[in-house]
């Protein structure tokens, strides 16, 4: 199996399903976590020097922290809804008590902060929405932390795909620090699959193809990004739904385009596919 795709497991002594840190990673931005509460349980995170971004993937919570409580936020049961999430950004060194109001599906996203911003509550008239691409490489954005809103390194997005559809493409990278070009941003995917038994396809390579992996992706798996390419393919009968989270030096998200596949972008496959309808 792949070092770069860690399977979901049940639930651990901690409620956890999904445990990823620079150190496993190998990497030195992004942390990574998803924890199923059933109705009435909590986690209690310690306050850290990192910025912390909590996403009601699927059921309803109540935050707190020193400062501020979020009482009964959530929106959504099951992601497939397709309504925009809720969120709550927390700065560094602030502890952070959740507590499941319904059985709850939550990422805990993470990165190093500078306590430059307050604790908020994101809900979903703070997130913008946008459809992206054409014919079989189109797909759904909800922007949950973008890097035109305000965080010391974090930016999270998730995506909805449907089936027979690509993602994450033309091919695109992150993995250099070469601004106006390009910015180097580690990368988590967490992938839901609906029908759940269902899978999608993902590929990690570089140019040099000395990294080039192509993995069978799983409900509730994550797939971590720390350099090269990386589109995703859904499989006819099966939507998908990730959730990004990016972080690096610089919190910007700036990308270098597969010079072989950049064309899917350009304006004359677009009117082929408009044309089809």
């Amino acid at each position: 199996m792949s070092k770069l795709l860690s399977k979901y497991h049940s639930p651990d002594e901690q409620k956890r399903t999904q445990h990823i840190t620079p150190e496993s990673a190998n990497w030195g931005y992004v942390h990574f976590d998803v924890y199923e509460l059933k109705q009435g349980e909590s986690i209690s995170l310690p306050a850290s020097e990192n910025e912390v971004c909590l996403v009601l993937v699927a059921g309803k919570a109540t935050v707190k922290t020193p400062k501020q409580t979020f009482a009964n936020i959530g929106d959504r049961m099951d992601p497939f809804e397709r309504k925009k999430p809720y969120a709550v950004y927390v700065t560094a060194q602030e502890a952070i008590e959740v507590t499941a109001e319904t059985a709850l599906e939550l990422a805990v996203c993470q990165a190093k902060g500078k306590g430059t911003y307050p604790t908020r509550l994101i809900g979903p008239n703070d997130i913008d929405a946008e459809q992206r691409g054409h014919g079989n490489n189109k797909r759904y954005v909800h922007n949950i932390l973008p890097d035109n809103k305000s965080a010391d390194s974090l930016l999270v997005v998730e995506i909805f795909t449907d089936e027979g559809c690509t993602s994450s493409y033309p091919s695109h990278k992150h993995d250099t620090d070469n601004e106006p070009a390009e910015t180097y941003l580690e990368e988590t995917y967490y992938h839901r699959l609906n029908p759940s038994q269902g899978f999608c396809m993902q590929r990690v390579y570089t140019d040099d193809r000395e990294l080039d992996e192509c993995m069978a992706v799983y409900n509730k798996d994550v797939v971590m990004v720390p350099k090269g390419y990386h589109p995703m393919a859904t499989m006819a009968g099966y939507d998908n739904y990730y959730l990004n989270v990016m972080a690096g030096p610089t919190r910007k998200w700036l990308f270098t385009w597969e010079k072989d596949h950049n064309w899917v972008n350009s304006e004359e496959y677009a009117a082929k596919h408009r044309d089809k309808k």
